[in-house]
């Protein structure tokens, strides 16, 4: 009864807070700064990565890239540099905890201190559970979870120390919602986002409220990955355009950032609407991309 009773004197900052959040939707947030950062960007020889580590040389930081793909990378630091900013390029594989490590040292000894660490490499393979190899489940895992902890080891203890920097967490929408034949995917990704909210209240909790942290969560993006996705959520999502979104959030310190944002009002409905109505609209959605199906029914 006591706890009902501390409840309920909450109640009155419950509604000041919600007035404040519906006031902030009408104000600009101002836009911080981020000249002379070192940020290190995972998966940025093509795509998400790459289009965010030359919006980053845009802002005059120094940028360091990582990639498994030689070719990629380098290109990418090439035309960072044509935008006018320090570029750096590795070549690391995201699913090898001791390259992560390894190459953390170096990027430490010839650059210095990362400050804003920006988590994107990933993988995905669009399949049923049976179709998908077991290594395959393994490399999701390791690239799309597990990376993002190697990196923050290695990369954090720094911003701690200052009380100054930024963690970014790229998820996907399928970290908060399901979708048949992405069961390693999403699975990776849920964990993903678990990680960006843990390591949120740590931070909170150790007072090192001066490390930010970010989650970007998209719904499907035309970078090749997924074959032929489609939705009535609404078109594939163009790569530059999540950029942008991306960029505004880590300037305004946006804790997560839904693209498009009608995402962010179906995970609510996840949480409030019987299961056998959330069937029918999940229907409604119409997900669609081509994938390996591994079960057969007996007959086929």
């Amino acid at each position: 009864m006591k706890f009902l009773l501390d409840q309920l004197l909450l109640l009155p900052l419950l509604i000041f807070f919600t007035l404040e959040s519906f006031l902030k939707l009408f104000i600009p947030k101002k836009r911080k700064s981020v000249a002379g950062e070192i940020v290190l960007i995972t998966g940025a020889g093509h795509g998400l990565g790459r289009l965010t580590a030359y919006e980053f040389a845009k802002l005059k930081c120094k940028l360091v890239v990582w990639d498994i793909n030689k070719h990629g990378i380098e290109e990418t630091a090439a035309e960072c540099r044509r935008l006018g900013a320090r570029a750096h390029a590795f070549v690391v594989d995201c699913s090898n905890r001791e390259d992560i490590y390894s190459t953390a040292k170096k990027v430490k000894a010839e650059v210095g201190d990362v400050s804003i660490l920006v988590n994107n490499a990933g993988v995905v393979y669009t399949s049923d559970l049976f179709a998908t190899q077991d290594p395959q489940i393994e490399k999701t895992f390791e690239v799309n979870t597990l990376a993002h902890f190697w990196t923050a080891k290695a990369f954090l203890p720094a911003m701690m120390n200052n009380n100054h920097g930024h963690i970014v967490t790229v998820a996907s929408a399928a970290g908060h919602i399901v979708v048949p034949f992405l069961l390693a995917y999403c699975s990776s990704k849920f964990a993903a986002v678990g990680f960006h909210r843990g390591l949120t209240e740590e931070l909170a909790a150790l007072k090192r409220t001066g490390v930010k942290t970010t989650c970007l969560c998209p719904n499907f993006i035309n970078t090749g990955f997924i074959k032929n996705p489609s939705t009535s959520l609404g078109p594939t999502l163009e790569p530059e355009e999540v950029v942008v979104k991306l960029i505004n959030g880590i300037l305004t310190e946006q804790k997560m950032i839904f693209v498009p944002s009608s995402i962010r009002f179906l995970t609510l409905l996840e949480r409030i609407f019987p299961e056998r109505f959330l069937a029918i609209l999940k229907r409604k959605m119409d997900i669609k991309f081509d994938a390996v199906i591994g079960y057969k029914t007996k007959g086929e």
